[in-house]
Parts: C-alpha cells; structure tokens; sequence
C-alpha cells in the first residue's frame, strides 16, 4: 500500500470515534464444502472481540451466514441445496452446528452470545424493528455479544435478504453503528477478479462505489454463499451513503478485525459519502421496506420532489406499476424508468391509476372519494442516495 493512503486510511480511522461495529462472516469465511465448519475461524473472531472490548471498549454485533452451509455437511449434502423446503431443512440442522461453535468460542473467553434469528419482515414492520432494536440493545448492555442470522427455517423467497450482506448493512442501520466490516474469503476488494487476472491489485482506499468499481471488479457469487463481492458492493454503497464507512477485508486472517481497527494494510476501507447520518425513519423507507409497485413522474414533479423537499401530487404522476394498497412502500422513478425515491403510499394503485395527471381538485369526481391531497406526504418519502435504488 503507497505510504501517502496508508498515511490517510490510519488517520481517517483515527479520527473516527468509533464504539459500535457490525462484523458479517460469509459462508465462504465460515464453511468448507469437505470440511464443514471452520471452528479456527469462530474462535478467532472471538479472541478478536474480546480483545477490542476490553481494550477499546467498543461493542461488537456479528451477523453470521453459515447455517444452510454447515447443515450441509451434516445432511450429506454434495451440492447447494435447490429447493426452499431442502434449504430449510439445511438450515435447520446448520444453525445448533453454528450456535454451538460460537457459543464454545465464546464462553472460552468469558463472554456470552446471544442468538437473533431475522426475517426481512422484522424490518418492514417498524413495531418489530423497534423490539429487534431494543433486545440488542439490552444485549449489548449486559455484555452478552449478539449473534444474528437470517431465520433461513421459515423465510421464503419474497421475505429472503437475498444475501447477508445486506442483512448486515440494514443491522448497522438498525443499531447505529460506526463501522461495518464485511469479512469474506478474499482480502479486500481488487481492480480485477483476481482469481481470473493475476496481475489484479486490490484497492486499499476507496472514495466512491459507482457502476464502474461494480464492472471492473468482475464480482460473482461463490460455490458456497450466496452473495459474492457484488453483494458485499451494493451492501457497502448503501451504508456509506448514509455516513457509515465500511471495510471489506479478509476473514480468514487471525488479526484482520485489530488491523482495520489500527489503521494497517488490511482489505478496503471505502469512505462514507455524507459527513452526517440521515433521520431513522427516512433510512428505514428507503432500505428496510420492500416496495410494492412502482410511481413514474414527469420531470417537473422530480425536480421538486429531489429539490425542494415537496410531497408528490397526482398531476405530476405519468404511470403505475404494480398492486399496492395505502400504507405500502412505493419506489418513485423518472420517465426513463430510474428510481430516486422511495416513500409510503397514501393512495392505492387502483386510485392513482385513476388520478394520476390530474389536479388534487379534479380527483373526487374521478374517484367518487376524497383521498389525502398528497399520493406520497413529504414526511413518508425519501430520496435514494444510490441512483437507480437498490
């Protein structure tokens, strides 16, 4: 790494006051497709936790995949399970294997694990948001190091993550962390794939994850997880987009969570992109909640909506798609089809493909029905840092 940006990444962490980080182990970091669990890996993690507690102070929340992976090896499994009611039944075999291994890892250095299993539901639901908030919070002050997993037993296809990488920025939301660490099986992100191009460098410092990092990384999911360095990209936009750094580094390492936390030469520390972390609410609209349909505005209405902080109105609306009742989440996206917001609907699909083009005084006469003058207020709407949404 050249001196001037090892220079700037030391001093950049320095200058962090950092007390919380989420830590995410992937299935490649945690499992081997012969030799099952990577316990080494586990006990590891646990050194380095109690380590950073004890002479740091900072808390420590892990989200583990793992699961379905280690169930696997248990089941006699050759090939990744394919069907929901296989992945289930892997996960659920998997998950006393992982507990077990953390628990033990754990309880060697004096330190308890408590286990949260999660569903993108929790999210949605800002009652059961709250509650997930609070007992990790409880947790934490008790000293006990929480231990989350998506709930891989119940959870289908429309309520999965999709991956944990994204599991773990909507926990570093959640928990207001000060870092994220996302620790696979490579050491940080490369110019190249490096498993294709040997001449690949990795990328020590990173000021912006745009479309081109996204292509010139080559990124894929691998034969064990299921989210890839691509995931681990999009996961990292999102969370420096609210303020939040994230370090993507090398989980097989014995010391990479002490070396991010020192400054050293170890993965890529990609820089956050607002100097202050957005209101709760908004960054819950714009990433924990799934959207159910699609609002296509016309220019003028993105211009107000993007600068002067306006609700969106039906005379600015040019299209719908999808089937969304009141109170469901709605992306909002130009007339080319690109999404720049997202927010709760105050209006059905049904009415604002009834409305929509027409002025607030037009819309009873249409509708037989007087709905609140705003399809989208302010308050429940926000603009999506990341182009294009997620």
């Amino acid at each position: 790494m050249p001196p001037d940006i090892a220079v700037q990444r030391a001093a950049f962490l320095r200058s962090r006051k950092i007390r919380r980080i989420i830590v995410k182990l992937g299935s490649g970091t945690l499992t081997d497709t012969s030799l099952g669990l990577r316990e080494q890996t586990i006990r590891s993690l646990a050194a380095q936790v109690t380590r950073i507690r004890e002479s740091r102070g900072i808390e420590v929340v892990v989200v583990t995949s793992g699961a379905i992976a280690a169930g696997r090896k248990k089941l006699g499994m050759a090939d990744r399970p394919r069907t929901i009611a296989l992945k289930q039944a892997a996960a659920a075999v998997g998950q006393t294997t992982l507990m077990r291994a953390y628990e033990r890892a754990f309880e060697k250095r004096g330190l308890k694990v408590g286990q949260l299993l999660l569903t993108h539901e929790d999210f949605e639901n800002r009652e059961r948001y709250l509650n997930a908030k609070n007992t990790l919070e409880t947790l934490l002050s008790r000293g006990i190091v929480p231990i989350i997993n998506e709930n891989d037993t119940v959870a289908t296809e429309e309520i999965r993550f999709g991956d944990n990488d994204h599991l773990a920025a909507l926990v570093t939301h959640l928990m207001g962390a000060d870092l994220l660490l996302l620790l696979t099986d490579s050491d940080g992100l490369y110019t190249r794939d490096p498993h294709r191009f040997p001449d690949a460098k990795r990328i020590p410092l990173l000021a912006k994850i745009d479309d081109d990092i996204l292509r010139s990384t080559g990124a894929r999911g691998g034969s064990v997880g299921t989210g890839g360095m691509g995931s681990k990209l999009l996961a990292a936009r999102v969370v420096t987009s609210w303020g939040t750094p994230v370090v993507i580094a090398g989980g097989l390492s014995r010391r990479s969570i002490l070396d991010v936390l020192d400054g050293k030469e170890a993965g890529t520390l990609i820089l956050p992109r607002r100097a202050a972390k957005a209101r709760s609410r908004k960054l819950w609209i714009a990433h924990a909640l799934q959207p159910h349909g699609m609002i296509a505005v016309d220019d003028g209405a993105k211009k107000v909506l993007m600068e002067g902080g306006k609700s969106l109105l039906p005379a600015g609306i040019l299209g719908v798609s999808g089937t969304f009742q009141r109170g469901d989440a709605v992306s909002i996206g130009d007339r080319r089809g690109r999404v720049f917001a997202r927010g709760i609907t105050s209006w059905s699909s049904e009415q604002v493909t009834k409305g929509m083009g027409r002025k607030s005084s037009e819309v009873r006469a249409i509708l037989g029905e007087e709905p609140p003058a705003e399809v989208v207020h302010r308050d429940n709407l926000t603009i999506l840092a990341v182009a294009g949404g997620r």
